[in-house]
């Protein structure tokens, strides 16, 4: 089931993804694809529907969640992307912190700061946790997840290398580009499982693929880095954790367009623009 938060006007929603967007018309002449809106936010309550149907090219998708407390990012988690960063992968996850102001969703710009030359890409798969976690095994922490999305950790790879933290590369505002919906588990047999350990991970800039790798060479699975992470600071409802990129990484530039997707949930793309 995927789940998105969207607005018609100055009211912020949020509804079931029923048929993906087309611009074909069905032969009552709306859209294939429409959200099922839902009463409430989904991150604290049982989806139920209002009856309301909005035509999906009529909605404007924003920040599928808007994290309550923290984005925790990872960095190295694929054995080919630190080695096009110079190094090789760490024993431990390396964990850094984006606030929620780094956020944005479909469609909005990706600002680049004044202060950085060097901008690069990265998309990633991102979890969104549902309840509160702390000293949590991987199997507790597999239970904690609400569903899954799609992220840009966008970064300042100037200021990544120059710096002694990589606070000033990685968590600027627009820094954190998420999309387009999330996609929640369903129960087993409903329809094909998307699963987090075996999706394509994708970046176009352009139109033109750049990056594209799969999640089953994450070095750690989500369900560890989500346990790793809450023994050092508790995970709340609405926290989001990105996963890592895969190789590929390289620049954007003002008056491009990053596109990012993982297969099984969908893409988004935002503009980019220069303070």
């Amino acid at each position: 089931m995927k789940i998105a938060r969207f607005s018609t006007g100055d009211e912020l929603r949020y509804g079931i993804v029923d048929g993906l967007p087309t611009d074909e018309a069905t032969p009552s002449g709306e859209s294939a694809g429409r959200l099922l809106v839902l009463k409430g936010d989904p991150l604290y309550t049982v989806p139920e529907a209002t009856g309301e149907v909005v035509p999906l090219n009529e909605a404007r998708l924003v920040s599928p969640v808007i994290p309550r407390s923290k984005v925790v990012g990872i960095g190295k988690n694929y054995a080919a992307h630190a080695a096009e960063m110079g190094g090789e992968a760490p024993a431990d996850p390396i964990v850094f912190l984006k606030p929620n102001t780094a956020v944005i969703g479909p469609d909005m710009p990706i600002v680049l700061p004044d202060w950085s030359r060097e901008v690069h890409y990265e998309a990633e798969l991102a979890v969104v946790i549902k309840t509160v976690v702390k000293d949590a095994s991987p199997r507790d922490a597999a239970a904690a997840v609400l569903g899954y999305t799609v992220a840009n950790d966008v970064s300042a790879r100037d200021c990544q290398r120059q710096d002694s933290t990589w606070t000033r590369a990685k968590a600027f505002d627009t820094s954190c580009p998420l999309g387009p919906w999330i996609e929640i588990p369903e129960p087993a047999g409903e329809r094909p499982a998307f699963d987090p350990a075996d999706a394509v991970v994708r970046a176009r800039v352009d139109g033109r693929v750049v990056q594209e790798g799969n999640t089953a060479d994450m070095i750690h699975s989500v369900p560890e880095l989500i346990a790793y992470v809450s023994r050092i600071f508790t995970l709340l409802p609405g926290d989001v954790v990105l996963t890592g990129t895969p190789a590929g990484v390289g620049e954007i530039h003002a008056g491009q367009r990053v596109e990012v997707e993982v297969e099984g949930i969908g893409s988004f793309g935002n503009p980019v623009v220069r303070r």
